[in-house]
């Protein structure tokens, strides 16, 4: 399925809940989904034979970097950009025009990123629509 049906099939589903959003919107939606859970993923960290890498954050700055652990030697870490942030704002740019809220869920096993017509309350992420496609 192309990225253009994956926007059009997302859009039926916000449809079918009342939710009415241009396409550009809607994709706007789909692409922020992709990045936090691709961002999510990181953060869980991945490996290969010769070292482990993730995202991590600065606990005082809050600022993200990029974590390699070697198999041997030591570890190295360099700035990155926050693209969750980016995305973030975005999705909130999208939701604040039109009256909606969402959820983003950190978990890189399921949607990162749920929107819905009524306030999101105590994570309650389901009575929302998934963005993912």
């Amino acid at each position: 399925m192309s990225a253009r049906d994956q926007t059009y099939a997302l859009m039926q589903h916000l449809g079918a809940r009342g939710i009415s959003l241009s396409f550009d919107e809607v994709n706007t939606l789909r692409r922020a989904q992709i990045t936090l859970h691709r961002w999510a993923e990181q953060e869980c960290g991945d490996s290969n034979d010769y070292a482990s890498f993730s995202i991590e954050r600065d606990e005082q700055t809050g600022i993200p970097y990029r974590c390699i652990y070697p198999n041997e030697g030591k570890m190295h870490k360099y700035r990155i950009a926050d693209k969750e942030a980016g995305a973030l704002r975005r999705v909130k740019a999208v939701t604040e025009a039109h009256g909606l809220s969402f959820y983003h869920q950190g978990d890189p096993r399921g949607c990162a990123l749920y929107i819905s017509a009524e306030p999101i309350k105590d994570n309650d992420y389901t009575r929302g629509v998934p963005c993912c496609a």
